[in-house]
């Protein structure tokens, strides 16, 4: 069994308890901030600055880390969105640390976690996220679009996470706006820069906003996957671990070429 397997077992399980006690909070209509439309609209390299405690694969990484503070910080040096790791049993994160965040910034929030159901996506929208994660690894096709038309149709913007040339197929049947190509394999861990490298020119159309998330510690990374056609990236460890964020953020927030924008 992959540590992904594991994930997905422990998330069915916390899912059938979330049908049981989870009550909908007020059904008002929130007002959502587009993280597509942000993103387009810089000339600099888009960061989405990642909150995360810790990991399967590098157990704790800052667990004491004050979600409130630690990410208006973010916003302050540059980030141009939050992403709050939500799973407990493999992140040590939690729904409250997304709604602190959501306080205390106004840039947009991704819930990301394991989402499986309609019901987390329900419960994503009440605590204050404006886009989901979807990782195509973790289910099959025809799941994953009923989960993505549910939450397109919340009107959460969805970032579609993919790892393989299979996957890529899958976004692009999807139409998906926003995708994010994982450089790190879910099922060993390995991080490895050339997924990114490889799968931007699978995605065609020219318009959908490419993420590379995960293994950005350098500039040097952040220029490499640009080249690939890439205007933003997720960071999270590199920001959880740094000793100086203003720093970080001006060595991976590198000027947009026209690559990035146009060329793929």
């Amino acid at each position: 069994m992959t540590i992904l397997d594991e994930i997905l077992a422990k998330k069915q399980q916390e899912i059938t308890e979330l049908k049981r006690s989870y009550q909908r909070q007020s059904s008002q209509k929130k007002s959502l901030v587009s993280l597509y439309e942000s993103f387009q609209q810089s000339d600099r390299m888009n960061i989405i600055a990642e909150f995360k405690r810790a990991s399967p694969s590098k157990g704790p990484i800052n667990v004491d880390a004050d979600p409130g503070i630690h990410t208006k910080m973010y916003d302050q040096f540059g980030a141009n969105a939050i992403s709050v790791l939500t799973d407990q049993p493999f992140f040590q994160g939690s729904m409250e640390d997304l709604q602190r965040i959501r306080q205390v910034v106004d840039i947009p929030v991704l819930n990301k976690d394991f989402i499986l159901d309609e019901i987390q996506i329900d419960r994503a929208l009440d605590y204050g996220a404006d886009v989901i994660l979807l990782i195509a690894a973790a289910m099959n096709p025809a799941r994953l679009e009923q989960l993505y038309r549910y939450a397109t149709g919340l009107g959460l913007e969805v970032l579609l996470e993919i790892h393989t040339e299979e996957e890529a197929v899958i976004a692009n049947d999807l139409n998906a706006n926003i995708v994010g190509i994982n450089n790190r394999d879910l099922k060993t861990f390995n991080v490895d820069l050339a997924t990114t490298e490889r799968l931007a020119e699978q995605i065609k159309d020219p318009a959908t906003l490419l993420i590379s998330e995960s293994g950005m510690k350098t500039t040097a990374d952040v220029e490499r996957v640009q080249q690939a056609g890439v205007s933003g990236i997720l960071v999270g460890e590199t920001m959880m671990q740094s000793n100086d964020l203003k720093q970080t953020f001006n060595e991976l927030r590198i000027p947009l070429n026209e690559v990035s924008l146009h060329d793929r």
